[in-house]
């Protein structure tokens, strides 16, 4: 391995000043775009169309670090949990023909969830573009609706521009995932290498002018408020607002409710948090929507899960949408006043205009639901004294374990919900899911992922037994980079949310939902991970101790119970108040 540090060089005379450019392959200037930009992990997978860059990565592997995954989809999830462990973005190697293709779930789930992250794709030759040649494919056509923006770059002179521009696009304003897609003889050409960082791209506007008035009549609402309720979503998060949003919280004595992919932004434990919304959320959220005066909706999306029925949502609210995509603003619920901007200015600038209120009758009903869905639903589910093991408890015993301060990395199902329900963040960007897409399969490669972003913190995989096996393959990834991911797999032998639905709105008629499985334990074996698999709650507190304590990767399979249901519940299509408790 030798760093190229010496370059053929090429001399200019410009401006009287001696200006020296190295003369270096295409190839090469993906990869010191990429150090350029801050870039210190790349999840990848090579094949003949992007060779000549991993060709060019052999020589830079002192500087940046390649993680082998064994599936392209596990490189795109992988780069989202980075991103969100981390907060810088994540980035991505792939091929052409299925290589690329395998990456459209997580640009799409990376799309719908506001993840920066950049995918380099290898592309066949610019001549053979359009012929049909091998492992050609239409990546831009196809990827164009699920990437804030992509670009197929035929000219080595044009790849550092593109690279500028990708990760600028990715990471300013609403964040999202980018694609540059490089053909092979743009990868092998020469050219002279000069890189610029982008901070500005004409007709794109990331971050939006805060418009004073609008902030002074949310404030004047606010200020008015007898029943003021505020909503923290995945914005609050990625402009890094947390303590602005406690902060008003605090000084208005507003009580908050999460999005789901708002966990975390609020410690579970503030006095002004009042749980989680959403169709498994939290009952007094769910129900008391309907009675706020002042909805403040700081940095979300209305999402169908959140609303239910739309036409019943928040009636006797006046809105207060802040948010800094303009397309959100009055898509799904009218704003009685938008306040189109960055989630942490928006709520800087009211702070100042917000006066102090306290709202002790309003919290108090909070505090009332909370009783009630403790009595009917959570203390049978976190402390049984008989039979199967509980999700819940498992998840419980997990957060009491790691203080609430690992990044819990969930999948898809009712396991996610269980975990997001009862685990008690305490940090921000802690909470890892898949949120707009629910994409089984997320948690463990993302869980790889948050550890190299942040491989100072504990990072827990919950997954259900369904997801584990759609990119259980990953396992291999971990143990050759020695990745220390705590895995946790929720086996209840069923596609569990779907199980459910069935019971409650199908008569029971459990159609392709039960699962046989393989002894998950013995699997993990196979690729040098140990674990341990329990099945009853006499072994199970030791048994996560033991895990947690493991130095590097671990398996804890739990069995739990068969048909063990997730409520509170908003049955599909219901407006929220139709919660159900049981």
């Amino acid at each position: 391995m030798q760093q190229k540090d010496v370059l053929p060089m090429k001399t200019e005379i410009a401006d009287k000043q001696l200006i020296v450019k190295p003369v270096i392959t295409g190839s090469e200037a993906v990869i010191r775009s990429l150090i350029a930009e801050g870039v210190d992990t790349i999840f990848g997978y090579p094949g003949g169309a992007i060779m000549p860059i991993y060709d060019a990565l052999y020589d830079f592997q002192d500087q940046v670090h390649h993680i082998l995954v064994r599936h392209e989809q596990g490189a795109t999830h992988a780069a989202q949990g980075y991103a969100r462990s981390s907060g810088r973005v994540g980035v991505a190697f792939a091929t052409s023909g299925p290589g690329a293709t395998n990456l459209v779930t997580g640009l799409a789930d990376a799309y719908m969830d506001s993840t920066p992250m950049v995918c380099i794709t290898g592309q066949v030759a610019a001549a053979l573009l359009g012929t049909d040649a091998f492992q050609e494919t239409d990546v831009i056509g196809i990827t164009m609706p699920i990437t804030k923006w992509n670009i197929q770059v035929t000219r080595p002179e044009d790849i550092p521009d593109a690279m500028a521009k990708a990760f600028y696009i990715a990471r300013s304003g609403r964040p999202g995932p980018v694609l540059v897609d490089i053909t092979k003889n743009a990868q092998f050409g020469e050219f002279e290498y000069e890189y610029k960082k982008c901070e500005y791209i004409r007709s794109y506007r990331p971050v939006p002018e805060l418009s004073n008035e609008a902030v002074a009549e949310a404030a004047a609402l606010i200020n008015g408020a007898k029943q003021p309720f505020i909503l923290c979503g995945h914005g609050v998060l990625l402009a890094g607002a947390e303590k602005e949003l406690i902060a008003l919280a605090e000084k208005a004595q507003i009580p908050v409710a999460s999005t789901l992919l708002g966990l975390s932004a609020v410690p579970v434990d503030h006095p002004m948090y009042v749980g989680m919304l959403g169709m498994h959320g939290n009952y007094g959220p769910n129900i008391l929507t309907g009675e706020c005066d002042v909805l403040i909706a700081v940095g979300m999306r209305f999402d169908d899960r959140v609303t239910g029925d739309v036409g019943s949502y928040a009636s006797k609210a006046k809105v207060i949408h802040i948010e800094i995509d303009a397309a959100e603003i009055n898509k799904i619920i009218k704003a009685d006043v938008a306040v189109h901007a960055d989630a942490k200015t928006a709520l800087k600038a009211l702070l100042q205009q917000v006066t102090p209120a306290e709202h002790p009758e309003w919290m108090a009903q909070f505090r009332a639901a909370d009783k009630k869905e403790y009595d009917k639903v959570q203390h049978a589910e976190l402390y049984p004294q008989q039979g199967e093991l509980k999700m819940a408890e498992v998840i419980r015993l997990i957060s009491e374990k790691t203080k609430g301060e690992a990044v819990l990395v969930t999948d898809v199902g009712q396991h996610q919900m269980v975990a997001s329900r009862y685990y008690r963040f305490k940090n921000p960007n802690t909470n890892i899911t898949s949120g707009g897409m629910g994409t089984m399969g997320f948690s463990l490669p993302a869980a790889m992922g948050a550890k190299k972003g942040t491989p100072e913190k504990e990072v827990v995989a919950i997954i259900g037994d369904g997801c584990f096996q759609m990119t259980l393959q990953e396992l291999a990834t971990i143990h050759q980079s020695q990745i220390g991911v705590k895995i946790v797999i929720l086996n209840n032998n069923f596609l569990g949310m779907v199980r459910q639905w069935q019971q409650l709105f199908f008569d029971k008629r459990y159609s392709s939902t039960e699962m046989v499985n393989p002894d998950f334990v013995q699997v993990a074996k196979g690729f040098y991970i140990p674990g341990k698999k329990v099945s009853t709650r006499e072994n199970i507190s030791e048994a996560i101790d033991e895990m947690l304590a493991h130095q590097g990767a671990y398996l804890l399979e739990v069995v739990v119970e068969k048909e063990d249901n997730v409520f509170p519940m908003v049955p599909a299509g219901a407006p929220i108040s139709a919660i159900r408790l049981e």
